[in-house]
């Protein structure tokens, strides 16, 4: 394999995992009641509509179908990715949860 074929291997891996960060950041707001658009033009209020969010959003089921996903579980994908400004607004709405008593 070539440097350059190497190279544009390496960006495709990243673009699919990156994919998969917004699909788990959409699927784990359906499954919480919230709008992924809207939590992400708070964190990113400079930027237009994102077309990999609406593409994912495509993707994702209904709360009831859905697999639960925990929100350490998103806060360490988003993390991964340098999101820390949607990783923050996602603590907000964590933080905004009634506490559940024991």
């Amino acid at each position: 394999m070539s440097r350059k074929e190497m190279e544009e291997q390496i960006i495709r891996n990243y673009q699919r995992d990156e994919q998969m960060m917004i699909l788990v950041f959409a699927q784990w707001c359906i499954n919480n009641d919230l709008d992924p658009a809207e939590l992400y033009r708070r964190a990113y209020p400079d930027q237009t509509d994102n077309i990999a969010l609406q593409q994912a959003l495509d993707l994702t089921v209904s709360k009831e179908e859905a697999g639960e996903v925990p929100d350490d579980t998103l806060l360490g994908v988003l993390s991964l990715f340098g999101n820390e400004e949607l990783a923050f607004i996602v603590t907000e709405e964590i933080a905004k949860r009634p506490r559940r008593s024991r």
